[in-house]
């Protein structure tokens, strides 16, 4: 890997040109071999480090096309109508033309560039650094209320004035929330580790090939643990400039009032196999409720925040939770980090209520004087306590932490019911319980072995028993919406069905998986259309990828902006959907029969859908089961 700082377009103690940066984005866009893009960025990153190391964290921001970290909620995804008058200002051409322009490439920041290049300019302009583009986004960010629009854009036209080449485009893509160029922020952090490793010439330059290879995996191996428990660029990068990658976990461990990606399950579709995997293993089932995920902090201030799976601040939807907390907290506790399921409560018949009757709650802005649905809270774990991390105990030990620290409140706040089963009766006998009660199915644990709490991690060691879903392809798949179909007979007047995609993490694309049109109330399709009517696209964006045939080709594009859960009967290879093109067949992808929506699912990002990879999983494992071979659907 060539490390050397020659080939670098700023002087040591400089501010980093953003062309320097969006020089790389180019390279990176250019190529999809994954150890290529890791390799461009690591040079790129080493040579800030060596030159400007107190940009850095300013360039890994602007890479992950973030402002902030993610929990705070500031986004830009500035709207695509303030853009193209931007850059209509900026480029002394019509919005007609502009938007001519876009429906034929696809792509608004490509149409800014080539719209900047045929513009006269007089003088060469200011050149523009990363701090300053970084900055102004800030800024942008910030601009509410009153004007806020015509501020946006005098902003936007402060940086697009002094662009060069594809610094236009890559601004454009900044500001419209996506860069797009097939960078995966598991990709960011491996290069920030190589980056530091590799700025240490005198000791890289005294090493063997295996010695650097082995420095290089464990390095990153340190910066995605650390990341998974301290999801804060703010305070990684200086700990990391400060101490080093080897000290970087002594100095950045799970805090209270940061919250973590939470542990996932494995889904199963059998008994037996839940055995089969825990043979040997003490292990523990829990009910797995149908609520909404809830991590709640409390500092040693007293500070309490509830966070979501997605980090998104769910305090104000739930003022019950946060006036309940003072008085289920034992003597003594101090500070926490709870992972809960929050779930809807019928306090007459004391009893689980399914999943759309809490879906019915506001989001914000909720009094407790005003809230009809009441919830009890269900603890399961328990990852941080008085000052100390957790999450490398054992399940057990966590466990029992729980149970001292909290009290138990009918109705308001339980832990999480849990049964030591041997047996696939047992097992089978609690799943019976556990659906009786409207819980989903069963969440069987490791209690000792391997039973660590592993943030932002699909673990093996954890897996989800639903009961609708035994037998099956294991479990529902939660994907995007980015079409519609116009209706027809009893459904004339909204959309008949819609086309689905899953997310691929490494090339930033959404990828057709299957049409939908059952499982819709009319109740349903009514709101459908009134939240799709608002993001209507006249053309499918470039990181939509889909056969372009009239079977498959909706009648209206959406922006990627809803995540739907949907069940359905198996899996099958396609020769005209995209899911996971290349993982299971060379050229075909894969779709699902008789897909099913079941629900919205509000509490995750559309980056956060099913992801191609994890279609092709459930798909093989679907096939280890199936007697007959792989099934192909017909087109």
């Amino acid at each position: 890997m060539d490390a050397s700082d020659s080939s670098a377009q700023w002087k040591k103690g400089d501010s980093v040109p953003y062309s320097a940066l969006c020089k790389t984005f180019d390279e990176i866009e250019a190529t999809t071999k994954r150890l290529k893009i890791t390799e461009l960025l690591t040079k790129f990153f080493r040579q800030v480090l060596l030159l400007s190391p107190s940009s850095m964290l300013h360039c890994v921001y602007l890479c992950l096309n973030k402002i902030c970290p993610e929990y705070e909620g500031k986004e830009l995804g500035i709207g695509e109508s303030i853009l193209m008058k931007a850059v209509a200002n900026a480029t002394g051409r019509s919005i007609a033309n502009i938007k001519t322009d876009c429906a034929q490439i696809g792509d608004l920041g490509s149409v800014a560039e080539a719209s900047k290049k045929k513009q006269m300019t007089f003088g060469s302009g200011k050149v523009l650094s990363v701090e300053k583009v970084f900055a102004t986004l800030k800024e942008i960010s910030g601009i509410t209320g009153a004007s806020s629009q015509a501020k946006k854009i005098d902003k936007i036209n402060s940086l697009l004035v002094n662009c060069k080449g594809s610094e236009t485009k890559f601004l454009i893509r900044s500001l419209e929330g996506k860069l797009r160029i097939g960078l995966a922020e598991k990709t960011v952090l491996i290069a920030i580790a190589h980056a530091a490793i590799l700025s240490n010439a005198a000791e890289v330059k005294t090493w063997s090939k295996d010695k650097l290879e082995k420095e290089l995996e464990n390095g990153s191996a340190i910066i995605k643990q650390v990341y998974c428990e301290l999801p804060n660029y703010d305070l990684i990068i200086p700990a990391l400039a400060q101490h080093g990658i080897k000290a970087l976990h002594d100095h950045c461990k799970l805090t209270p009032g940061i919250p973590l990606k939470p542990m996932l399950a494995h889904p199963t579709k059998s008994l037996t196999e839940v055995l089969n995997r825990f043979e040997n293993i003490e292990f523990t089932c829990e009910y797995k409720y149908d609520g909404e995920r809830a991590q709640i902090h409390r500092l040693e201030d007293g500070t309490t925040t509830i966070y979501s799976r997605n980090s998104e601040n769910l305090s104000a939807k739930y003022p019950d939770i946060m006036a309940l907390i003072p008085d289920v907290v034992a003597p003594g506790v101090t500070s926490f980090v709870l992972d809960c399921e929050a779930v809807a409560w019928d306090i007459k018949k004391k009893c689980i209520l399914p999943f759309q009757v809490l879906s019915t709650r506001k989001r914000k802005d909720v009094a407790i004087e005003d809230i009809q649905v009441s919830v009890c809270l269900y603890a399961f774990d328990i990852l941080y306590l008085n000052g100390k991390p957790l999450i490398t105990d054992t399940l057990r030990a966590r466990r029992q932490n729980l149970r001292d620290s909290f009290l138990e409140k009918e109705g308001k706040f339980c832990f999480a019911k849990s049964v030591e089963a041997n047996s696939v009766d047992e097992i089978q006998t609690f799943l019976d319980e556990s659906v009786a009660g409207n819980c989903e199915g069963l969440m069987v644990k490791t209690l000792d072995e391997g039973s660590s709490y592993e943030p932002s991690v699909r673990s093996r060691n954890w897996l989800k028993v639903k009961k609708d879903y035994l037998n099956g392809i294991g479990d529902s798949l939660d994907l995007v919406v980015i079409g519609g179909y116009i209706g027809k007979g009893k459904r004339t007047g909204w959309y008949g069905g819609f086309l689905l995609a899953c997310y691929d993490d490494d090339s930033e694309t959404y990828q057709s998986i299957c049409k939908i049109a059952t499982g819709f109330s009319e109740e349903d399709l009514k709101q459908h259309k009134e939240f799709f009517e608002a993001h209507k696209v006249d053309t499918p964006p470039s990181y939509y990828k889909f056969s372009d045939v009239p079977n498959i080709r909706p009648d209206v594009w959406f922006k990627p902006v809803q995540v739907w859960e949907v069940k359905a009967a198996d899996l099958s290879i396609s020769p005209v959907h995209l899911a996971g093109q290349g993982l299971v067949d060379l050229s075909k992808g894969i779709s699902l029969r008789f897909p099913r929506f079941i629900r919205i699912r509000d509490d995750k990002s559309p980056e956060q859908a099913t992801t191609g990879e994890q279609v092709a999983t459930m798909y093989r494992a679907q096939n280890l089961n199936t007697a007959s071979g792989p099934m192909e659907e017909d087109y």
